[in-house]
């Protein structure tokens, strides 16, 4: 079930928001409606999944209770591995052994195991607890507060990354408090404009996009065409993921609860640094905290902290998917982390719109190698911008023009969209106007397009 579906939005939604707030004085009522409802969310996509998300669950919440029963400093890594094992096994196996395989030059037949949506999502978020738990944070859960953590549907298949000390604490609080009206129209606002950055921006961009990139495999790109691609993904990423996290931080709220943020306007970034504590920012804290800082963080020789930088990078990179060229990608961030850091201690500062040009630039290059499924059509794709086969022209029909100009204006000059709906925006009667009104607009476009998944989704 997609959050930008008329299913989800005339339907599950309005369902299992009034089911929480008629059952709310009760708080475990009012849980294992949302538990029974993310279940279901979760399982529309495929039945076949809760049983791994429903096992692993269960499974590393007992571990919990029998860490804090015994506090044996090995439990938690049992856990641990529990759910490192099942993200090896159904993201990763098929591509270390075509790549053994592969090396040897041998045939060999894929497993094709079904990756469950979301997996590397909700794996992370269970390793961040039971590594809370071996360094010290004594909170042992219960099992239905556990349980809502995990699923929450709102932020189960594509983040943000929520930590058990920021959410659970909140499952005490009745929704039915001052600010319940605030916190509803707040949500449902930020909602609205993460299924208009989706339908509006990143699905037309799609449409832009996905055609050149097909084309680049089978024929060579004119530098127009290549930057085009490049730009429109560049574009279509940044909306379909920061559209993804404004929805499920929207309704998050309409329940009461507060998400962290995750992005915050990131390619206005003067930095690779600065682009990362932009960018998907609760995977960013993540990468820092359990593999950066474990590894030695800053507090080693400048020459360790590159290498750690580098490999918490390549580890980000193949979190992003089974393809050596996430590998590569992450690898090129991670080397461009560690320069950076070297050029703030020793280099001369750049102005401030070099800087963002630069930084704008390396992104977008990473961009290319996210998006290709080999190296091949990837440096083709770069060679054409670098102008291999010509300058060549492009005509932009007048959507996908429109597109790329308001996309570039709205990612460069445009407010933070969290920002804008939860402290610009005052909640007035007079707003339920336009909001119905786009509201009816983007049903009518759902309905009139197939539904296209966030990209996210396949990570």
């Amino acid at each position: 079930m997609l959050f930008n579906s008329q299913v989800f939005i005339l339907l599950f939604l309005p369902a299992v928001v009034g089911l929480y707030y008629a059952c709310a004085g009760s708080r475990t009522m009012r849980q294992m409606a949302v538990v029974v409802a993310s279940v279901i969310f979760y399982g529309w996509w495929d039945v076949r999944f809760v049983p791994l998300l429903v096992g692993l669950t269960v499974a590393t919440w007992l571990i919990a209770e029998a860490f804090g029963r015994w506090r044996r400093p090995w439990i938690p890594l049992l856990g641990v591995a529990l759910n490192l094992g099942a993200l090896g096994l159904f993201k990763y196996a098929d591509f270390f052994r075509g790549t053994v395989y592969g090396a040897l030059d041998e045939p060999w037949r894929p497993w094709s195991l079904v990756l469950p949506l979301g997996i590397s999502f909700f794996v992370f978020q269970k390793i961040s607890y039971l590594v809370d738990l071996r360094r010290g944070d004594r909170h042992i859960y219960g099992f239905l507060d556990f349980c809502m953590f995990v699923s929450f549907f709102p932020q189960l298949i594509a983040g943000p990354l929520v930590r058990h000390n920021e959410i659970i604490w909140q499952f005490d609080a009745d929704p039915r408090r001052p600010d319940m009206w605030e916190n509803l129209s707040r949500g449902f606002i930020l909602f609205l404009i993460g299924v208009a950055k989706k339908v509006l921006l990143a699905d037309t961009l799609a449409m832009l996009a996905d055609p050149l990139f097909a084309h680049a495999q089978t024929a060579p790109l004119t530098a127009a065409q290549a930057w085009t691609a490049a730009g429109a993904y560049t574009l279509q990423i940044y909306f379909d993921f920061s559209g993804y996290s404004d929805t499920a931080i929207g309704l998050g709220l309409m329940f009461g609860l507060r998400l962290p943020f995750n992005f915050n306007a990131p390619y206005r970034a003067v930095s690779v640094r600065d682009f990362w504590r932009r960018w998907h920012m609760t995977l960013s804290r993540f990468l820092r905290d359990y593999l950066y800082i474990p590894l030695g963080g800053s507090r080693v020789p400048a020459w360790r902290q590159a290498v750690n930088l580098v490999l918490t990078m390549l580890l980000g990179g193949l979190w992003h998917g089974a393809n050596w060229t996430f590998v590569a990608w992450g690898g090129l961030h991670g080397g461009a982390l560690a320069v950076n850091h070297l050029w703030e201690g020793r280099g001369p500062r750049l102005p401030r719109p070099l800087a963002w040009l630069l930084t704008l630039l390396f992104v977008m290059v990473g961009w290319v190698l996210f998006r290709c499924p080999t190296f091949g059509e990837a440096g083709t794709i770069l060679l054409a911008m670098a102008g291999r086969h010509g300058l060549g022209d492009l005509a932009l029909n007048q959507e996908n023009a429109a597109a790329l100009a308001g996309g570039a204006a709205i990612a460069l000059l445009g407010p933070v969209s969290q920002e804008a709906a939860l402290t610009r925006l005052s909640p007035r009667p007079w707003l339920a106007v336009p909001a119905g009104v786009l509201l009816a607009y983007l049903l009518l476009l759902i309905g009139g397009r197939l539904p296209n998944a966030f990209i996210y989704f396949q990570f």
